[in-house]
């Protein structure tokens, strides 16, 4: 009798904690669902000019390679963007992948992104984070259980930063390269440095581009938190996979690494599953 009393207990509980669990995951899918609707609630209509060959006259050669290759020529200037990622995580050299389901909308006119994403971390155990880059102000926030907050970071570390990560994503929407906030230095034939500026902040990185002109990585300094402190350091990404979406060529599949005394610590593998351009969202 103490068994069965035990186990309905339990039962009971379990399915309390499913449901609190569920409801919490609901509020967290309905605030990021507000903070895209804020960062689109402006937007032009989406009729928007086409890319002409002309648009790209004064970028560095590579650079010009490189959108050709895209095959953004003829093709709208893209407005704005929801794509989606699967991939895994993990927190330091040798640490376990967590699987990683995100979804990820970006505004190019005036950019910004919102990205959602929920990490399992075990069984009936995961976080969910929210970055957002918006009017040149950036916040994370990462929730255990999407009802605990663990990490919410904000001020001009993270303003840095998500600019940096809206630079280096870029190349998924790759007529943003032809906006004057992005201005192209040549370095040689197979790279060109970017620096973008936006609501007083300015930031750079390197772009490398393979033989066939396919951009196959970026790498910049941003903001990691050491020891409760924000040290500037080697950041970027490696790009291994490429796939025509919609018919723009992007990278598809990428590594995000920090650069470290001890070599390089890949944290991040994802692939992108879908992207729509121009829609309504």
């Amino acid at each position: 009798m103490f068994l069965l009393y035990t186990l309905t207990v339990l039962v009971i509980l379990v399915a309390v904690i499913a449901g609190v669990v569920a409801i919490a995951k609901l509020m967290f899918n309905n605030s990021v669902r507000k903070q895209v609707n804020h960062m689109f609630h402006n937007i032009s209509n989406l009729k928007t000019e086409i890319i002409r060959k002309e648009d790209l006259a004064g970028l560095p050669i590579p650079v010009q390679k490189w959108l050709i290759g895209t095959h953004i020529i003829g093709k709208e200037k893209i407005i704005n963007v929801r794509l989606e990622q699967k991939g895994q995580m993990r927190t330091k050299q040798g640490g376990p992948w967590m699987p990683v389901q995100a979804v990820q909308y970006f505004r190019v006119d005036e950019p910004g992104f919102v990205w959602k994403a929920h990490v399992k971390i075990a069984p009936l155990l995961h976080m969910s984070g929210v970055d957002n880059y918006h009017k040149g102000k950036g916040i994370m926030n990462i929730m255990l259980l999407s009802l605990f907050s663990v990490v919410k970071a904000k001020g001009p570390e993270m303003d840095f930063s998500t600019m940096v990560r809206y630079l280096a994503e870029m190349p998924w929407f790759p007529t943003a390269a032809l906006h004057p906030y992005i201005q192209w230095e040549a370095i040689d034939e197979h790279s060109s440095r970017a620096t973008m500026s936006y609501q007083g902040v300015s930031a750079s990185g390197v772009f490398s581009f393979n033989e066939k002109s396919d951009l196959i990585s970026f790498f910049t300094k941003r903001y990691k938190e050491i020891n409760g402190k924000y040290v500037l350091s080697d950041w970027g990404g490696i790009n291994t996979e490429f796939k025509e979406f919609n018919g723009i060529r992007i990278p598809s599949k990428s590594e995000v690494i920090w650069k470290e005394k001890s070599g390089d610590f890949n944290w991040f593998q994802l692939e992108i599953t879908g992207i729509e351009y121009n829609q309504r969202f």
